[in-house]
């Protein structure tokens, strides 16, 4: 939970609060091997001698620096597609990273989840939304918001 309070002399302070709710599971470690090609894609035809360079990555050990903590969660709506985060894709969200202005976060609002651009000015926080059609989420006094985490990555699952 991110808290606003006022100290002395009128500043703000903001106090960041982790607290449990009902979740998925936290990721577990486990390899998962794909070939990096270590080169660019383009749209066209691809270069047979690109293949010779490949190697093996692990996505998990790319994506998530604190697996303990990086849970999965499907994005429904489309209020950030202007952040590149469209109806379905699979948010990757770390709770250990502090969250910062600027930021993607998940916020739990009057008990619901919500994926907005966090904004922290004048005192006042305010959740973003990316996409001009849906309104921001600027909480009033009485509201308590507690940022859950940081989204660190969208994954966009094409059918197969």
């Amino acid at each position: 939970m991110l808290e606003l309070r006022k100290g002395k002399g009128g500043r703000c302070f903001y106090t960041v609060y982790m607290s449990s709710i009902n979740v998925p599971q936290a990721l577990q470690a486990q390899e998962i091997p794909v070939q990096d090609l270590a080169s660019t894609v383009r749209a066209g035809f691809p270069s047979p001698a690109e293949d010779l360079g490949a190697k093996r990555i692990d996505l998990a050990a790319r994506l998530i620096k604190h697996p303990q903590a990086t849970f999965l969660m499907r994005a429904r709506g489309d209020s950030m597609k202007d952040a590149g985060i469209f109806d379905g894709d699979v948010l990757l969200v770390d709770r250990a990273i502090p969250p910062r202005n600027g930021q993607v976060v998940v916020a739990v609002i009057d008990g619901e989840f919500v994926c907005k651009t966090l904004s922290m000015r004048a005192g006042r926080i305010k959740l973003r939304a990316a996409n001009p059609g849906f309104p921001d989420i600027v909480p009033t006094d009485s509201q308590t918001v507690e940022v859950w985490g940081v989204v660190t990555a969208s994954i966009k699952q094409f059918s197969a």
